[in-house]
């Protein structure tokens, strides 16, 4: 009997120690999120994304990444990163699609700015052009693509290699500034 007794003064002591744990911890969730900041420490962490983005019922836009960081509790410029890459798939109406693939990916808030890099293709199927190199910067509000670093840019005909390359998100429009390669030129 006494056994018993002392057994359940120890769980009567181990609950009320619980309890005035859980309840002292007064921190809310604005602490919680300047905390992580100061620390350089995401706010948030999602594994295996495959997000779709659907008009009218019909899937327009599918991203697939390993893992997305979400540090939007940036004061000034709050981001997300793809530390392990991105495919981005964009889907027309009739049925043409473009991808956008690298290996790392890091899509600021404020500015709709994303910055692609390492093993960058972005490929249109239906135009057959296809455009490679190691980092992109990719305005959404103005649907454009801009680089200042080296690229090959395939076309049905054509195979563009060079320093510097900008286009519209769909690469139909499409300015190369230091460039090599054989081009054909249509009179």
């Amino acid at each position: 009997m006494l056994n018993s007794t002392i057994q359940n003064i120890l769980k009567s002591i181990a609950v009320v120690l619980t309890m005035v744990m859980l309840f002292s911890c007064s921190n809310n969730a604005k602490e919680v999120r300047d905390f992580l900041a100061d620390k350089n420490m995401p706010i948030g962490e999602v594994n295996n994304v495959d997000h779709k983005h659907t008009d009218s019922g019909r899937i327009d836009i599918r991203m697939r990444a390993p893992i997305m960081l979400d540090y939007s509790n940036r004061k000034n410029h709050p981001y997300s990163e793809f530390p392990k890459g991105i495919k981005i798939t964009k889907i027309e109406k009739n049925g043409d699609s473009l991808t956008i693939e690298g290996d790392y990916a890091k899509s600021y808030g404020k500015t709709n700015v994303s910055e692609i890099s390492n093993n960058v293709v972005i490929e249109n199927f239906a135009q057959q052009n296809r455009l490679e190199t190691d980092q992109i910067y990719w305005d959404q509000k103005t649907h454009y693509f801009f680089t200042e670093s080296k690229f090959t840019f395939y076309t049905k005909t054509d195979t563009i290699h060079g320093t510097g390359f900008e286009a519209s998100e769909d690469l139909e429009k499409w300015l190369v500034k230091n460039q090599r390669g054989v081009i054909q030129v249509r009179e």
